[in-house]
């Protein structure tokens, strides 16, 4: 019989669920317990997943002899909870945005390489098919030289009430919110970034951060790059993903994903679109691998870092409104 490996979850808000969903279909994992500082909360969440239910998180390691945990609590504990998970023993998945500065996420690698322990900020675009064959198009050469880079996350959400918008919990706006995604999702199709501007639109929302922002930049081999946020504004494309290359155009969509080469009039499918579900599954097996496996994250704690340091550049070249370098 294969052994179980037995998992913790820490913080049961949305994107939690969607992790409990993924590690339960996931045959060598077991949910075996779950924090969360609202009482009736994880207790209503453990019973329907027939689980322990613990308030305190440091209680539910200490007690429960658990292999690993998934940080979903909001940002400003994330190197809390994961560094005294790997100081426990424990292999860490930790929710994006992976820190709310460098100094945090520098000490949690440091940490997961002191205690041998798997690291891991969960990405899920990194697990989408469709932007993994993608990957594999752009280097394989059919685009030629990628030139411009185009990202797009715009749809209209009330951040009121909300912790995402609480810049004492969250960092910041959307730029941190979303913007993880998008700067992870750049560095993994086209390389590090070096070059950052960003501008902060007019604030909709009532609310006490940024709530639309628009990022350039530019990569080591020179690429040109856009990203689009927006919690107050619907951009309603098909494709979330566009780079334009000497040779050809990939489109990485919503529903379905192509590209096209220069001279040939037809697009060629290479995805169904993006599947959330399968992501975290694709996810959640990928982290279970690394733990029993001993295989190397496709998202190292160098990965979090860069992305955690791109996205402090992004907010310092919004305050001076002048391109700067990223270290």
């Amino acid at each position: 019989m294969t052994k179980k490996v037995k998992i913790g979850l820490v913080g049961c808000g949305r994107i939690s669920q969607e992790h409990l969903g993924a590690f339960e279909k996931i045959k060598n994992a077991r949910i075996q317990a779950l924090s969360d500082v609202a009482g009736d909360k994880v207790k209503s969440i453990s019973e329907h997943h027939k689980c322990k239910a613990y308030k305190d998180y440091r209680r539910m390691i200490r007690n429960e002899k658990l292999d690993a945990v998934v940080v979903c609590t909001p940002p400003n504990i994330h190197a809390k909870v994961s560094i005294f998970a790997m100081s426990n023993g424990l292999h860490v998945l930790c929710e994006k945005p992976f820190s709310l500065n460098k100094t945090e996420a520098l000490a949690m690698q440091n940490s997961a390489r002191k205690n041998k322990r798997v690291l891991m900020m969960a990405s899920k675009f990194r697990f989408t098919d469709d932007v993994v064959k993608a990957k594999a198009i752009i280097e394989s050469g059919l685009l030629g030289r990628p030139v411009l880079f185009e990202n797009v996350f715009c749809s209209k959400v009330d951040m009121a009430n909300r912790w995402n918008s609480k810049k004492r919990i969250s960092g910041g706006g959307v730029l941190i919110d979303n913007g993880a995604h998008s700067v992870d999702i750049a560095r993994f199709l086209l390389g590090p970034i070096t070059l950052i501007q960003a501008q902060f639109g007019r604030r909709i929302q009532k609310i006490s951060v940024e709530d639309t922002a628009r990022i350039y930049f530019q990569n080591k081999s020179r690429t040109m790059g856009t990203i689009d946020l927006s919690w107050s504004l619907n951009k309603e494309l098909p494709n979330y993903i566009s780079i334009y290359g000497t040779e050809g155009t990939l489109l990485i969509g919503w529903k379905s994903s192509c590209c096209k080469l220069h001279g040939k009039n037809k697009w060629e499918t290479f995805g169904r679109g993006y599947d959330k579900r399968k992501a975290f599954l694709n996810q959640g097996r990928h982290f279970m691998d690394c733990i029993t496996k001993g295989i190397r994250p496709i998202i190292t704690p160098v990965d979090g870092l860069e992305s955690v340091k791109v996205i402090e550049k992004i907010y310092e070249s919004s305050r001076i409104n002048k391109w700067i370098k990223v270290g």
